[in-house]
């Protein structure tokens, strides 16, 4: 009877036509109520029936439809644990930014170089023309001013005069050889007189000595006779009168022999000077005519060297100066506009063919190698910050982030700088904080990349 009633209450549980019929309209007609309840009524025996013959299948049944009724309470705690899960998570990023010491915003940013014309000219472009945002590698020809109106007057002046000098300088170079031979040509003359004198002088002193020679015999054979005459006159066999003769002769024969040695000391004397280079006479001067024009050639020779060394002098000081003036005339009609570091074209402010001043910006270059990070933050983050905290700028585009160390912080100042983008157009908070980046990664020029900069205090600060 308990399976009965289990059976019974079982069936009046379960959806059956009897509830459908409840649920229908009342305008149904009562015939077609009487048969859904007498087809009920069927139903109900013939389950009744069945647990008669089989009295476990309900139990069964029922341990069946036990797992069935805890699915839904399972499924229902997964999704409250999903839910739970994914609002820890997008609750957790922001909890975390705001524990952290990070910036409102941020931007990749990097110094510019302004290119500023030289000389005033023309803009001409470089063998390699170049488009905007392009990459340059240091030293890279970009433009060329050229200035077809340059003062080119003194280069001209020191080119006529060098030669003006190289055209002098054949004329004096001949007559400098001319000046040459012809000393040679008198200094061959005057050797050939001076040996000729040496050679008078030396046959005069031979002949002086031999005067002397006769002279001696002379004196001698005087002197003999003398002695004779002296030895006669005392015995009366000779007159006074040639005695006096004689005696006289004496006389006459020893100053004859003197004078002839006092003419060849004179000689040695004359052979001595001649010899040395000296010339004594009386009829002419100390030094020949020959010897005095060798002599003044030897000295116009030595003018025409000294006028020749001069005017080389004057060519080699001239072709320096023309060498140093056609650089400064090449500097000043024509230069060449070159990268001083490695970057990209930020800005083009001319193109071919624009007449430009000189120190006119041309165009801008952004420095790759000059990278930093520029970000704001609020006024109690920036009163933690310290110059050289370490700061790491994680990018919005999910790259790697940029680890670096922070070097100025300007605060609500916006101190100007030649960055690319400037600072105050982080305008969120008024604080301003700048970050070198240490990684090569920053040196991509990737300017204008935003993301944030998280700040954290470096050991080695105090």
């Amino acid at each position: 009877m308990m399976d009965r009633s289990r059976a019974i209450s079982a069936s009046d549980t379960s959806p059956t036509p009897a509830r459908e019929a409840e649920s229908a309209p009342e305008a149904r007609s009562s015939d077609a109520r009487s048969s859904d309840a007498r087809s009920l009524q069927q139903a109900l025996q013939e389950r009744l029936f069945a647990d008669e013959e089989h009295p476990q299948e309900p139990a069964a049944r029922m341990e069946a439809a036990e797992p069935a009724s805890r699915w839904p309470y399972l499924w229902r705690g997964l999704k409250i644990a999903a839910g739970l899960a994914v609002i820890a998570v997008f609750g957790w990023l922001p909890l975390r930014a705001m524990l952290q010491n990070s910036s409102v915003e941020a931007v990749l940013n990097s110094r510019l170089v302004t290119l500023r014309a030289p000389i005033g000219g023309r803009i001409v472009a470089a063998s390699d023309p170049i488009k905007d945002r392009a990459r340059l590698d240091a030293d890279a020809v970009v433009l060329r001013v050229v200035n077809p109106r340059s003062d080119r007057t003194r280069l001209d002046d020191l080119r006529r005069q060098k030669s003006r000098l190289e055209n002098e300088r054949p004329s004096l170079a001949a007559k400098l050889a001319t000046a040459q031979a012809a000393q040679q040509d008198l200094a061959r003359q005057a050797e050939q007189f001076k040996n000729g004198r040496v050679l008078q002088l030396e046959a005069r002193i031979a002949e002086i000595q031999t005067s002397i020679e006769a002279a001696a015999a002379r004196r001698e054979e005087a002197s003999a006779a003398v002695d004779r005459a002296s030895s006669l006159a005392k015995s009366g066999n000779i007159s006074t009168v040639e005695l006096a003769r004689l005696t006289r002769e004496l006389s006459v024969a020893q100053q004859t022999e003197l004078g002839a040695r006092k003419r060849l000391d004179a000689a040695k004397v004359e052979l001595t000077a001649a010899q040395s280079g000296s010339f004594l006479g009386d009829s002419y001067n100390d030094r020949p005519s020959s010897v005095q024009r060798e002599e003044e050639m030897r000295q116009r020779a030595k003018d025409l060297e000294a006028d020749l060394m001069r005017i080389d002098t004057e060519i080699a000081w001239l072709a320096n100066e023309i060498i140093t003036e056609e650089i400064r005339f090449t500097d000043l009609s024509e230069a060449n506009i070159k990268t001083p570091v490695a970057g990209r074209v930020w800005e083009m402010m001319t193109s071919p063919g624009e007449d430009v001043q000189a120190g006119q910006p041309l165009l801008k270059v952004l420095d790759c190698s000059g990278a930093v990070v520029t970000a704001n933050v609020t006024e109690s983050v920036y009163n933690r910050l310290r110059l050289g905290d370490h700061a790491t700028f994680e990018p919005n585009d999910g790259g790697e982030p940029i680890s670096g160390t922070v070097v100025n912080l300007t605060g609500s100042a916006g101190a100007p700088a030649n960055l690319a983008i400037n600072p105050d157009a982080l305008n969120k908070e008024p604080y301003r904080v700048t970050v070198a980046p240490a990684d090569a990664a920053a040196h991509d020029c990737t300017v204008g990349r935003t993301g944030r900069v998280v700040f954290g205090r470096n050991e080695t600060t105090p």
